[in-house]
């Protein structure tokens, strides 16, 4: 009988302890799969991407932003004399494409100058003085000063003199931020400019055909 007992001790014991065994494996390869699981997520290729930087900018990106702020600005104000003294319902309309169009575009650019550290040139139109700019195409005082004189006829045709001298000045700028610019919006904007206002010295030159 003790014999007995202590052979059914014995499978017992080694019952139990192959069983310990057992769960103790089943958890050693559970655990070993979690930790592979948490290395997977902190992964780079988890994780968003970084956001690429903006492309760098040069002189003639910073020149091209600050001569065109003041170059539309002359625009503009020369646009607005338009709404009271034209004749010519053609060139009021043009006068207001021109103000839609470019002050946007200020807007644009006055925000690339802030995000590169740099001045926004003064806001002088209106106010009787130069715009103090190297820009070329700019009205003088005089011409400025001739220009809200005029009325009627006399007006429209002035308008349209100067407006092409004016916008074959922004084609010339903007031709040289395309060939010497270096950041690309700003590259765009300057082929948008050469686009727009070519069509409109086209538009303006026909007029002063027909006038």
């Amino acid at each position: 009988m003790t014999s007995h007992r202590t052979l059914v001790r014995r499978t017992a014991l080694a019952t139990t302890a192959g069983l310990a065994a057992l769960i103790l494996a089943a958890c050693s390869d559970g655990g070993d799969h979690n930790m592979g699981s948490m290395g997977t997520d902190s992964t780079p290729s988890a994780t968003a991407p970084a956001k690429a930087e903006d492309e760098d900018h040069n002189d003639a990106d910073i020149s091209f932003s600050k001569e065109m702020i003041q170059h539309h600005r002359q625009a503009i104000e020369m646009a607005g004399l338009a709404d009271s003294r034209a004749s010519s319902k053609e060139i009021k309309d043009l006068a207001t494409k021109i103000k839609g169009a470019q002050d946007p575009e200020i807007r644009t650019m006055s925000g690339r100058l802030t995000a590169w550290g740099e001045e926004i040139p003064a806001d002088m139109s209106g106010m009787g003085h130069g715009m103090s700019s190297s820009a070329t195409g700019m009205m003088s005082d005089d011409d400025m000063a001739k220009l809200e004189k005029a009325s009627g006829a006399e007006f429209d045709k002035m308008f349209l003199e100067m407006m092409v001298k004016h916008h074959e000045g922004a084609v010339d700028m903007a031709n040289t931020e395309k060939s010497k610019g270096s950041y690309g919006p700003a590259v765009e904007l300057a082929n948008d400019v050469v686009t727009a206002q070519t069509a409109e010295i086209e538009q303006m030159n026909k007029m002063l055909d027909e006038s």
